[in-house]
């Protein structure tokens, strides 16, 4: 298990998604956003309702130690209410992309 890890977050739109990588990215709290494909399609209950959405999926590579200032980025550029922040863990992968993940958040 390594200390590194992938945050998800689904943003209204892609230009919100855009915004949400340059800060993260710009501040040094994720190495790399990257953004699946044009939309996702989402369906979930809010607030009672059976709801359905398109979104942009962003995946967010950082540490586990980031986590808490990524969490607190995205909250305050997010348009939703709840917006989706949910951290996984990379249990491996190459020494060398690790190692850049590590370089690229470490605060200066």
């Amino acid at each position: 298990m390594t200390d590194k890890i992938i945050v998800l977050v689904t943003c209204g739109s892609r230009k919100e998604a855009r915004k949400i990588a340059r800060a993260l990215v710009g501040r040094r709290l994720a190495a790399c956003v990257s953004e699946i494909g044009v939309s996702v399609a989402s369906t979930y209950r809010w607030k009672g309702k059976l709801e359905s959405a398109k979104e942009s999926l962003l995946l967010i590579k950082t540490s586990k130690k980031r986590f808490t200032a990524v969490r607190n980025a995205v909250r305050k550029l997010h348009s939703y209410e709840a917006p989706e922040i949910i951290a996984l863990p990379i249990a491996a992968g190459s020494r060398e992309y690790l190692d850049w993940i590590a370089a690229s958040v470490k605060p200066r």
